[in-house]
Order: C-alpha cells, then structure tokens, then sequence
C-alpha cells in the first residue's frame, strides 16, 4: 500500500524526487519534442503505479445471496467479509475499507437487489437502489462488478438490469464517469451434475450450464444496459478456521482479477494485483509495465543521444523496477531496490538517492558511456524487468535475478538484432 501524502515515508520521496530528476533531465535533453512528448507520458504512467497508487474503489451489486462477501474474501485470499449464510448480512449501503496484508480496497457493499427481509444492519433508505445512490454521490466506484448466482441468472434479471442502468447513470451524472460494469456469474459449482462439484468442472455437461449461465447473463445485460458487457463465472467458496484457509473452492477468480485490473485506473491497478496475491495476474502487469517502459527507453537509445542522457534511460528503468516490487509486495523501499540493482552488478551505496543509483545504473549497459543503440536499451529493459519478476513476485534470490537479466539480456539482444 503506497504511503498517504499526509504520512510519506523517506523511500516515497526518495521516488518522488526520482521522478523530478527525469523531468530535470528531460528538460535539458536535446531530444526531440515528439520524443519527450513519449517520455512524459511514460513518466506519469509510473508515476500513477507508483507514488499516485490508491487503493481500488469497487462497487458490488447484487442479489441477496449472489455472494458478494465470499467474493471479497476470494479475492484477498483472506477472512475479511462476513458471509450470510441465510440472512442478509449488508444492511446500509455504504463504502468498507478492506484491509489486507499487502493493501486495502474499498468496497461499496450493497444490500440485495430485490430482496423481501430486512437485512441485519440498519438502512438507512427505504429501497437498496436509493441507499447504492447515496453512497455513490460520497465517492466515485473505479468499477462496478453485477454479480448473479448461477442457478438465478433467468430469474427477475431484467428488474436487476434496469437497476444497474439507474446505477451507471447516477454515476455518469454526478461524476462524468462512464464507470465499467463487469458481470458475475457466481456459485457455479452448484450447478448441475452436482456429482462435479470441485474446479476445474471437467464435465462437459456442467461446462456446458456454466457458458449458459454467462450466455444469458451477458444477453441481458447487454439488451438493457445497452453495451457490451464482459461476463465471468467464478465460485468463490472458502472455509476458514481461525482466519485460515481450511477449505479452497476458488475457481476462475485469477481471471476476474486480470480483467478488472484492465479495467481500473493506473493508480488503483498495482494496489489489486499485489493484494490479490495472484502470481499470473503480477507477473501479466509488471510485464506490461515493463514493455511500455521497454518502448520508450528503446526509442530515446535510437536517438542516438550522449551517454551523459543516459539517467534519462535507468531513472525510467529504476520507477519501474519499484513498480514491480510493489506488485509483489514490497512497499515502496529504496533499500530493496538498491540491493537488487547492487545484485546486478551496480556499487550504489544506501546512502545514495534513487537518482544517483539512476547515474550509476548507466554502467548496467556495455558500451554505455559513450552512446547506446536502440536495441540495446530496449533489451536491457525486458531483461531488468524479467529479473525483477524473479526477484520481487516470484521471490527468488539476487544471485538467480541476476542470472535471469543476463539470460534475458542475451536472448533479447539476440532476438533483436
């Protein structure tokens, strides 16, 4: 969880004050407008990630029983939300702020659609879509995820839609935001054979209820809501026992968590992907990450430009080795990112700031103190970036992260040319 501006910690400055010096530098390069019109745009998209990060604002909407707070514990892979397992447990609607080990997201927890008993807390509007309005007018949801429980897509799904359209609305008009709706077909495992009732539901038959149920969902939705709507069917059930998993049914959620951090704003995405504790879903961002940073970088080693604008090149390198540290974990720590770039082959003292390991990550590149070739960067870039998933997501040592980046190194310079 990235630091709150009221309370920034030295490593959050130390990146802050490396994202001033890629201005600074920027500013005195003789690049081209066109070329730092690129860079900039880079530089915020890491800034965003990194210093900018918040935590992820989700609105779920549903039924009673649709399995909203099973959901919420499936995504955080921990005991956060308590399950109803009769009644309605989400009585006013309003924002929760979940934390986990690694971060926190903010959940706008709603009270059933077309629900007939009282739930146990108090409301405090006389319908559930009046209550998810008043919460809305208090803050804007990134994104709102429609879930239906399996075995009830086809029952009053239209009322349900109509609400959620009000819904979308309501946050178009109060905020100018066309928020994205993501559906969720829920509970699959309860669909027939029930004799297949554990992931991965290898029956043909029970894959065959399960694409129905998100057929029909994303039929609906699409119908009234009047855009196309991506559907996904999960099961999120878990039993814990003392706040541990004793029981796992978790199925497809990896995918639901891939597709909605696409889906929200640069800033709340890292949050998601390290809270989640979903490796692929890690490893797919910092990936991206890491080829957008890889583009420019390539484009700015092309120039050609003297080696005295390399900073330019490893500043843009470090933020996004601190990008992918956070998605594994690791708060925003110059420590940790000095140990890894030391792993690599670079003498940065502690002592030093981010932006003069930036200068000494120069030596990082063969022949980089005179000019530096366009592939060359370009392929030091996925290389550094693949021994930073090594390091910071799949946990491995300095010794192994540094055997990945000259691996990598070689293979891209290779396939490069």
């Amino acid at each position: 969880m990235a630091d709150s501006p009221k309370n920034k910690s030295k490593d959050y400055e130390q990146m802050e004050d490396l994202f001033k010096y890629m201005y600074e530098s920027l500013n005195k390069s003789k690049l081209s407008g066109s070329m730092k019109d690129k860079i900039v745009d880079e530089i915020g998209k890491l800034k965003s990630f990194t210093v900018d990060a918040r935590a992820p604002r989700i609105a779920l909407v549903g039924r009673r029983g649709s399995g909203k707070s099973s959901l919420i514990n499936a995504i955080f892979g921990e005991y956060k939300a308590e399950v109803g397992d009769i009644k309605s447990k989400t009585g006013r609607g309003t924002w929760y702020t979940y934390e986990g080990e690694l971060g926190e997201m903010e959940i706008l927890d709603t009270r059933g659609l077309g629900e007939s008993e009282a739930p146990d807390e108090e409301t405090s509007a006389a319908d559930p879509v009046s209550e998810v309005k008043a919460s809305i007018k208090e803050k804007c949801p990134d994104v709102i995820l429609f879930l239906a429980k399996a075995k009830e897509v086809g029952a009053r799904i239209d009322e349900d839609a109509v609400q959620l359209l009000d819904l979308k609305k309501e946050v178009n008009t109060i905020h100018d935001y066309d928020v994205p709706v993501i559906g969720v077909v829920t509970q699959v495992d309860e669909l027939a054979p029930l004799s297949d009732s554990t992931p991965p539901f290898s029956s043909p038959r029970k894959q065959e209820n399960i694409e129905s149920s998100v057929e029909m969902l994303g039929d609906k939705l699409e119908e009234i809501v009047s855009t196309p709507i991506k559907v996904i069917p999960v099961c999120s059930y878990m039993e814990f026992d003392n706040g541990k998993i004793v029981y796992d049914l978790r199925w497809n959620v990896d995918v639901l968590v891939d597709y909605l951090v696409k889906e929200l704003p640069t800033e709340a995405q890292v949050i998601l992907a390290k809270l989640s504790k979903i490796k692929s879903v890690q490893k797919k961002l910092a990936r991206k990450i890491g080829k957008g940073v890889a583009g420019v970088t390539g484009i700015v080693g092309a120039s050609p430009i003297p080696g005295s604008d390399m900073p330019i090149i490893t500043s843009l390198q470090i933020s996004m080795v601190g990008s992918i540290a956070m998605i594994g974990g690791t708060k925003i720590n110059k420590r940790k990112i000095i140990d890894f770039i030391g792993a690599l082959g670079v003498n940065a003292g502690v002592g030093f700031a981010l932006r003069e390991v930036a200068r000494q990550a120069v030596k990082i590149f063969p022949g980089a103190g005179s000019v530096i070739s366009g592939s060359l960067a370009t392929a030091g870039t996925y290389a550094l970036c693949e021994a930073a998933i090594k390091y910071f997501i799949d946990y491995r040592s300095a010794d192994e992260a540094k055997k990945t980046f000259e691996k990598e190194l070689d293979a891209k310079r290779e396939e490069l040319g």
